[in-house]
Parts: structure tokens; C-alpha cells; sequence
């Protein structure tokens, strides 16, 4: 399961796994064994915003710190991603 970062970010590992690269380009937040249950998920966009799809066990204050790290981050985080997967960017609302 590749992790986006090794650090973790307001407690939280940001990782995808190789099930959801058929997928637009997102990040899961886990601070547990890195599975989808429990954790937030965001939707990445052109510009480094996200869409939260799910918010998990995530606090207002962390899914905020999270997203502005993705903003700052989304570039290099791209990088990895592509690496597994064909898709691009969400581009949706």
C-alpha cells in the first residue's frame, strides 16, 4: 500500500492503495493499519483543492489541516500517484 508521505501528517498516515487507482487521483487519512475503514478520503483536483468524499473518524480541524497540506503537496503526491495509475485529476464539482 504506497504511502504518499512516510511522516505522519496531524497524526494521520496519506496513502492510496493499488484497489483504487481505477480511480481519479485521491488520499486516504489513517491512523490505524492503513485500511479504508475509518479513514477520510479526498478527492484531488487540478489545482490541489480536494473534494472530502469521506470524512472517517477525522476531526473539522484535522480534515482542514490535512487539505491544506494536500494544496501545498499535490504536486509531488501526483508524482507517486501516477506511478500506479493512468488517472488523472477529479474533475468534478
Amino acid at each position: 500500500m504506497p504511502k504518499y508521505y512516510q511522516d505522519k501528517i496531524c497524526g494521520y498516515y496519506l496513502y492510496f492503495t493499488s484497489f483504487c487507482t481505477v480511480e481519479c487521483m485521491h488520499v486516504h487519512a489513517s491512523d490505524r493499519k492503513l485500511t479504508e475503514e475509518g479513514s477520510g478520503k479526498f478527492f484531488v483536483k487540478e489545482d490541489g483543492s480536494t473534494v472530502l468524499q469521506k470524512r472517517g473518524i477525522l476531526s473539522d480541524r484535522e480534515i482542514r489541516k490535512i487539505q491544506e497540506y494536500i494544496k501545498i503537496h499535490y504536486k509531488e503526491m501526483y508524482m507517486k500517484w501516477a506511478e500506479y495509475s493512468k488517472n488523472g485529476f477529479y474533475e468534478g464539482n
